[in-house]
């Protein structure tokens, strides 16, 4: 019975500075994984908040071109009555595209209609597109660059930045939650301690709870 009791109350201590340790842990090590990404999505943060204030001017690049003959052949429309449709453009003409404007022409759809091929091709921070007249295999190309804040400004909305941009963000959103959660329990651990914990963290609560009720119709 004695030798029971007075191991009990050793048992508290241990556990506690056992889970304390691996709360840091994991806090620390969550935190560091955040950390370029949390300075990245705040800063954006604050741009996309005040984008109306932020002025710029897109650079903007038009060009022209004409496709070789036997590739214009292959575009031209079937039939009289041919339905729009979307497919990508074929093979050899996006290598020529490539080449002639200096970029390059992945498989996406284009936007197929009797009169012409036109293929958008947004992207972070800016978009361009490309049409080609099916009768006459004219090209028509444009390209908008808005500049790095509109670059930014995107990445932080995953906006036309591909399917490795969403996963990354899928990833960051989990290490930021774990880097949350793990704060949340070692200020519970030091409350006792720190007797203005749990009003700060009703504060962080509290102030946008208010803000959304009264301020924002």
């Amino acid at each position: 019975m004695s030798s029971s009791s007075s191991a009990k109350p050793g048992r508290g201590p241990a556990a506690r500075a056992a889970w304390l340790k691996q709360l840091h842990q994991w806090h620390w090590i969550s935190s560091a994984i955040c950390l370029i990404g949390m300075i990245l999505f705040a800063v954006t943060g604050i741009t996309l908040n005040h984008a109306a204030d932020i002025e710029s001017k897109p650079a903007i690049v038009s060009r022209t071109a004409q496709l070789p003959a036997e590739l214009a052949a292959t575009l031209k429309p079937r039939s009289a009555d041919e339905a729009d449709s979307k497919a990508a453009v074929p093979a050899p003409v996006r290598a020529w595209l490539a080449k002639a404007l200096g970029r390059p022409i992945d498989a996406r759809d284009a936007e197929w209609n009797r009169d012409e091929v036109y293929l958008a091709m947004p992207r972070p921070g800016g978009d361009a597109w490309v049409r080609i007249a099916r009768d006459s295999g004219e090209v028509e190309y444009e390209d908008t660059d808005r500049g790095w804040i509109s670059y930014f400004n995107d990445l932080h909305k995953g906006r036309h930045a591909g399917v490795a941009w969403s996963w990354f963000i899928d990833l960051f959103a989990v290490a930021c939650l774990l880097f949350s959660i793990t704060g949340l329990l070692i200020l519970k651990f030091h409350a006792v301690s720190r007797p203005s914990t749990w009003p700060l963290v009703g504060l962080g609560l509290v102030i946008p709870a208010l803000l959304a009720l009264l301020l924002i119709h």
